[in-house]
Formats: C-alpha cells, sequence, structure tokens
C-alpha cells in the first residue's frame, strides 16, 4: 500500500514539471509580441527617415532627424534583443524541463543556440542576451546624455571600460569552457 502511494506521489512530482507549460507559451507569446512592436516600430522608422534627403531641410533640422532615427534604431535593436531572450528562455525552459525539441537536433540549419542542454547553459546564453541588452541601454542613455563638467565624462568612459571588461570576461569564460570540454582541441 505504502509502496503504491509513493509511486502514484512520485508521479505526480514528476508529471508536475509541465506546469513550465505555462512560462513556456507565456514567454513564446511575449516574444512574438515583442518581435512584432519592434518590426512596427521600424516600419515606422523608415516612414519618419524619408524626408531626410529633402533638400529643403536645414541642417539643424537634418542633424535632429539624424539624432532621433539613431535613437529609434538603438530602441529597436534593444526590442529585439529582448524578444530574442524571451525566445531563448522559452525554449529553454521547455528543452530543461519537458522534452528535447527533435526538430532543433534533427535540422542541419538549426542553430545551436537554441539547443539547451542544462540550466548553466541556460543561464549562460540569457546572460549574454542581457549583456547585450545592457550594451544597447548604455549606449542609447550615452547618445542623450549631457556632457557638462569631467566627472561626467569620466563616468561615461568607467561604464564604457566596465562595458569591455565585462565583454572580455564573458569571453574568457567562453574559451575556458571549451578548453575544458576539449582539451584535444
Amino acid at each position: 500500500m505504502l509502496k503504491a502511494i509513493e509511486k502514484w506521489f512520485e508521479a505526480t512530482l514528476w508529471n508536475g514539471r509541465f506546469v513550465v507549460v505555462v512560462a513556456v507559451v507565456a514567454s513564446m507569446a511575449a516574444a512574438i509580441a515583442i518581435f512584432y512592436m519592434a518590426t512596427v516600430d521600424v516600419v515606422y522608422l523608415v516612414g519618419h527617415m524619408l524626408p531626410y534627403a529633402d533638400s529643403a531641410l536645414t541642417e539643424e533640422a537634418r542633424k535632429l532627424l539624424h539624432d532621433q532615427t539613431i535613437s529609434h534604431v538603438v530602441e529597436v535593436v534593444d526590442g529585439y534583443l529582448l524578444a530574442t531572450f524571451m525566445l531563448i528562455f522559452s525554449l529553454g525552459m521547455y528543452e530543461l524541463f519537458v522534452s528535447d525539441i527533435d526538430e532543433a537536433h534533427g535540422s542541419k540549419t538549426s542553430s545551436k543556440i537554441l539547443v539547451i542542454a542544462s540550466l548553466d547553459d541556460l543561464k549562460a546564453r540569457l546572460a549574454k542576451v542581457i549583456l547585450m541588452i545592457l550594451i544597447v541601454t548604455l549606449f542609447e542613455e550615452a547618445m542623450n546624455m549631457k556632457i557638462s563638467t569631467p566627472i561626467d565624462l569620466l563616468y561615461l568612459g568607467g561604464a564604457i571600460a566596465l562595458i569591455g571588461a565585462s565583454l572580455f570576461l564573458t569571453h574568457k569564460s567562453e574559451d575556458n569552457g571549451k578548453d575544458s570540454k576539449h582539451p584535444g582541441d
């Protein structure tokens, strides 16, 4: 009797992992929504840029349009990166808790980035996307930053140095991970 209860309880626990499907579907829906929003932003961005070649546009107006366009492009890149984050999260959670995605493993055109082997693998991939989002956000803020004192310039330089260091350490950790997995390569 106790063995049957234990077996039923363990089966219930094991099948409880399927609750992750809710997060998978919601994350995929969020990714699709963000991809849609970023793409609509691109369409409006192209329409916004059309008067750029107008010869009647003053130098100041052209500079303003240029700066606004660059700012919008950065926002679009940020949106696509966030959508990519949600996509990787969704696929990673599915692969880790529900089942392997046979289409991803069997496809020759499939990117290895969408094949998640462990929770650490998922965290590493998501951390890289988060780092890219932070870089884009810093770039966007730096474009709008008014440097009025030397300390402002020092802060900007420090932020850029920290981003450079984080990129260096990220790539260094990838190299060390490859060395430990394939010592003969």
